[in-house]
């Protein structure tokens, strides 16, 4: 009796979670590709062109290809939770980063750990500035986030075209491609190894601060937040800050996947699949309280349905639209309409069961 009583608290706990609707979605794609192709998540062993061993498959494709989407991310997450909207210039302002990016590497005589470092820097601070603007005009004007950042999703990419002189410039290096791809004797693809760490320096700065916490009070309810001693302007900015750090690791990221920049193309319509991360995840776009593990298995959830649509032999020109189906069906059944409607039913099967227990007592 007992055991059944815990599982019936584990399962009731389990379907509280916010994390119930990206996990479901996660299984039901597994079973999908394991069903149409077993194969489908074989790991083996290739040499790529450097002659290094490395490790490929869709699983890996998958992991890679959702990097640059999982770290921002998270900082749409953190921005939804605050600021109750989304910044839809993402995309764009990785673009001008990225150009920063680039422009510091051709600025220094040759590409070394150095110049890379330095070049993160000023894309960081650059990324920041931006983030900071579209920040600024929500926490200082509550202007409404999507009108905000509507001002650089239109103007970003130009900016991007002006810092290096409408040009497309090339930047290769040994270095580069480590950072882009595999680093020498590491059979993991380095993109991976970035997110594992950014994720590990985010979890921290959440577990050791308060900082979880007073985001959270002001998207539940900035006036209360603010009674508590929470200044809800600075904790708006503080959002726009790290996802100024985020859009710049991503765009600084793809550069060193392709080896360019091009202010037309570099993450292009990333926004929009970080914002679908974000709401896959569980998390209500209204902001409030949120969980980045959703997120992340959010943004891993959409590539793992690019690839298998990829894989199915969809056209590109197609994808998306097959994509926006499957989403569709991901985001009604995590609203809160089906959520409610699925409370009332697990209350009363709950409800059911406790009463029968009673009655064989």
């Amino acid at each position: 009796m007992k055991d059944n009583c815990s599982i019936s608290k584990g399962l009731k706990k389990f379907s509280q979670s916010q994390l119930i609707i990206p996990i479901i979605a996660l299984v039901l794609l597994v079973v999908f590709n394991l069903i149409r192709d077993p194969s489908f998540f074989s790991i083996g062993i290739n040499v790529n062109s450097a002659g290094h061993k490395v490790i490929a498959g869709n699983l890996i494709s998958i992991l890679n290809g959702a990097s640059e989407l999982a770290i921002l991310a998270i900082g749409m997450t953190l921005v939804t939770s605050a600021t109750k909207g989304q910044d839809i210039s993402v995309g764009a302002v990785a673009a001008i980063a990225g150009s920063v990016f680039v422009k510091t590497l051709k600025a220094s005589s040759s590409i070394t750990v150095s110049s890379i470092l330095i070049g993160v820097v000023f894309a960081c601070l650059v990324g920041i500035l931006f983030c900071l603007f579209n920040g600024f005009l929500i926490a200082k004007f509550n202007i409404q986030p999507m009108i905000a950042s509507l001002i650089l999703y239109t103007a970003g990419r130009p900016i991007a075209y002006w810092i290096n002189g409408g040009a497309t410039p090339n930047v290769e290096s040994p270095l580069l491609g480590a950072l882009g791809g595999f680093i020498p004797g590491c059979p993991i693809p380095s993109p991976i190894l970035i997110v594992v760490l950014f994720v590990i320096i985010i979890k921290l700065l959440l577990k050791f601060t308060n900082l979880s916490l007073y985001i959270q009070s002001v998207g539940i309810n900035e006036k209360a937040a603010k009674l508590n001693g929470i200044n809800p302007i600075i904790m708006k900015l503080t959002v726009f800050v790290i996802l100024g750090v985020c859009v710049a690791l991503s765009g600084s990221m793809n550069v060193c996947r392709i080896g360019l920049i091009n202010h037309e193309t570099i993450l292009i319509d990333i926004e929009m699949d970080a914002i679908l991360a974000v709401a896959i995840g569980g998390n209500s776009l209204g902001g409030g309280k949120f969980k980045l593990a959703g997120s992340i298995i959010g943004a891993y959830i959409i590539q793992a349905l690019t690839i298998t649509l990829y894989a199915m032999k969809v056209p590109a020109v197609s994808v998306k639209a097959y994509k926006a189906i499957v989403i569709i069906l991901i985001v009604v059944l995590g609203s809160p309409v089906v959520k409610s409607y699925i409370g009332k039913i697990k209350n009363r099967l709950f409800s059911s069961k406790k009463s029968k227990v009673e009655v064989s007592k």
